[in-house]
């Protein structure tokens, strides 16, 4: 397992930082920001990464990369994600308008859809796919491990998300941290419900495009409001995922 381990710390530092790309590359596109082309190369290089040390060290762990039950998985799980991510949309297109920005079609494709993508595929390959089953092996035969691998890996989740927000104020950080875990939670109970990892990279992938109304805007950060409306959503979302994740629903 110490492979594995040292791999999530490597991964989840390159993801965070935006290293090595960020400090080698400024690709400017348009109107696409500066650092997401890069920070997409920094995508390819972590899987490429992945994909050689699983190699050499013969690693036999499963992400759950597979077709089979992500159909399923997607028609049972889906409505409640969706929901959240929707109304998402709601609480941003509110906190921002009126909209001060007419983007380019590449701004939105590269920056609102694309660079998200790849956000999702890598954030749940080393949290999901990595931390929480290392959490879930290291908790042993304890009966409650699958719950509180979910619960411990969604706070790291949350709380990974701090760099990102320095300087942004104690109440948005504290309630960005809150929302992020609630989707952490989400993730994570959909994860171990279907075993397919590819489950939480799509609802993954569909909430953080839902924060498009940024593309259309110059304001920098979270307003209010939304942050609000979005706290009360993913503490919601992160209720139901505990429930259905619960020892009692798990044997049912």
């Amino acid at each position: 397992m110490i492979v594995p381990i040292l791999l999530t710390f490597v991964i989840a530092f390159m993801d965070i930082s935006g290293l090595p790309s960020v400090a080698l590359f400024e690709i400017s596109f348009k109107d696409v920001d500066a650092f997401v082309i890069p920070l997409m190369l920094n995508f390819l290089l972590i899987g490429t990464m992945v994909a050689i040390v699983f190699k050499i060290f013969l690693i036999n762990f499963s992400f759950g990369l597979k077709k089979d039950g992500l159909k399923a998985g997607l028609k049972r799980y889906a409505w409640a994600g969706g929901l959240a991510g929707v109304l998402s949309f709601v609480a941003f297109f509110i906190g921002l308008y009126p909209f001060d920005y007419e983007p380019t079609i590449w701004k939105i494709i590269f920056e609102g859809i694309i660079y998200y993508v790849g956000v999702s595929i890598i954030e749940e390959l080393y949290v999901r796919g990595l931390f929480l089953n290392i959490l879930e092996i290291f908790f042993g035969n304890r009966q409650n491990k699958t719950q509180l691998a979910i619960v411990i890996s969604s706070v790291v989740f949350g709380l990974g998300h701090i760099p990102g927000m320095v300087g942004m104020g104690i109440f948005v950080i504290v309630f960005k941290v809150i929302s992020t875990i609630g989707m952490g939670l989400y993730f994570g109970m959909i994860y171990k419900k279907t075993k397919n990892l590819w489950v939480p990279i799509v609802m993954h992938a569909f909430i953080d495009i839902c924060a498009l109304p940024y593309c259309f805007t110059t304001y920098k950060g979270y307003p209010n409001i939304s942050l609000s409306i979005m706290v009360c959503i993913y503490v919601l979302l992160g209720g139901y995922s505990m429930y259905a994740i619960s020892p009692k629903i798990v044997e049912d």
